[in-house]
């Protein structure tokens, strides 16, 4: 409550006077009256601004209780017990990242549009790609191979550049298209030119998007994308778009598909239709997962077609790998040993022969006497057994090569031109 404090200065009056007393008691009880007033003013407008208080407080509770409630899907299993991520570790953070975004922003499970991608776009380099892909592979090419490059063109370094050197080391005249616009410039000519000057047939091409999943079922899935009836999710865009890339490029072209983290180390002339096991069950030795990390395929192989009718019918993008590993493993389930299908399923020591956990011990240096002989051991069951190593490069990007290593022999064995090998 404010108190108003009542200053009166001195008056003279006659003490007799009835007309001077009055004057000066009404002018008592005017500043009285006043003095009540003021004060009822500042009680209610105390009350008012107490009450409004309340009601943003009530209204930032409500608020925060709604904002706790939104679930957004995270399909990975944990074993706590190994303390194991089924799924590759390698991408909890990128995808607890982004839930955190869409949740700190107040993003829902549904986005309305799919965001704009440079993949996605259409002009007149994207318009000469089919041209393009059969003017290239029409030079005497041993095989057709195909990467695809959606990250900067500036991201692809000497890792990228070994994968595409193992290529040539094993396939002397086969041809190499690395899908990718970035790389589709004159800086990606600047980092192909190495291998060009020798000789080696590699290309970096823009794809066409639209005209590669024209015909397919995967047209009516980028249609719905496009017009906000399907959401993109929180996994990044590019990695699902690579995903189904893979799939139109070989099932309208044929040929082989690689990852950029995949070190060939013999020839795939002998492979034809064939998909590998990532993972299999010690007991019966039957296939637990596949992988898409190489896929050979003839074009218009009715499997690749059931790998995109699979992505466009069940495709979310709040799972990491349900669009990619786990959806050409949920396929094949389905079909193996079907009639109409013909393809085969490789052990995993053929394609896969390091697991995404173990693989950082492929660049450690040996220890002792004992470290060399299993360096050593490993190196020539790898000659022996398999076609390449995945790398898992989210793993293993940030490890050296060290000297004397497993992966300093087999970057030493399947380069051309075999600088750098010691880094990473």
């Amino acid at each position: 409550m404010t108190t108003t404090k009542i200053f009166v200065s001195p008056v003279v009056i006659p003490a007799k006077s009835p007309v001077a007393f009055m004057i000066l008691f009404a002018l008592l009880m005017f500043l009285m009256l006043t003095d009540s007033i003021v004060s009822n003013i500042s009680l209610e407008s105390a009350a008012f601004t107490q009450k409004q208080d309340s009601q943003s407080l009530q209204t930032l509770t409500v608020t925060r209780n709604i904002k706790s409630d939104v679930v957004l899907p995270l399909s990975l299993t944990v074993s706590t017990k190994n303390n194991i991520v089924d799924g590759d570790s390698e991408h909890q953070n990128s995808l607890a990242s982004s839930l955190g975004v869409r949740e700190k922003r107040g993003i829902g499970k549904f986005r309305r549009k799919l965001p704009e991608h440079e993949i996605l776009k259409s002009d007149e380099l994207t318009k000469k790609f089919h041209g393009r892909v059969l003017e290239f592979f029409n030079r005497g090419c041993e095989l057709h191979f195909f990467m695809t490059w959606i990250s900067k063109v500036g991201s692809f370094g000497r890792r990228e550049i070994m994968a595409a050197e193992s290529v040539f080391k094993a396939h002397p005249n086969g041809c190499l298209m690395i899908l990718s616009r970035t790389m589709d410039s004159v800086q990606g000519y600047r980092i192909l030119k190495p291998l060009l000057d020798r000789g080696f047939k590699v290309i970096a091409v823009a794809p066409d998007f639209p005209f590669l999943v024209k015909n397919t079922p995967a047209e009516a899935w980028l249609d719905d994308m496009k017009s906000g009836k399907k959401d993109p999710g929180v996994i990044p865009l590019a990695q699902n778009l690579s995903n189904l890339m893979r799939l139109v490029v070989l099932y309208k072209y044929g040929g082989v598909y690689l990852d950029t983290d995949f070190i060939v180390m013999r020839s795939f002339k002998g492979l034809k239709n064939t998909i590998g096991a990532q993972s299999i069950d010690v007991v019966s030795k039957n296939w637990t997962r596949l992988n898409n990390a190489v896929l050979v395929f003839d074009m218009k192989h009715p499997l690749v077609l059931k790998f995109i009718e699979e992505f466009a019918l069940t495709f979310d993008g709040n799972k990491w790998g349900h669009n990619g590993p786990y959806m050409v493993s949920r396929v094949v389930r389905r079909v193996e040993g079907r009639p109409g299908y013909n393809f085969t399923i490789l052990p995993p020591m053929a394609l896969y022969p390091v697991d995404w956990i173990k693989i950082g011990g492929l660049f450690k240096m040996p220890k002792d006497r004992a470290g060399s002989r299993w360096i050593e051991s490993k190196v020539q069951q790898l000659k022996r057994q398999t076609y390449g190593v995945h790398l898992w490069n989210k793993q293993s990007s940030k490890l050296v090569v060290e000297e004397g290593s497993v992966m300093e022999r087999l970057m030493a064995q399947n380069c051309v031109l075999c600088t750098h090998i010691y880094s990473s």
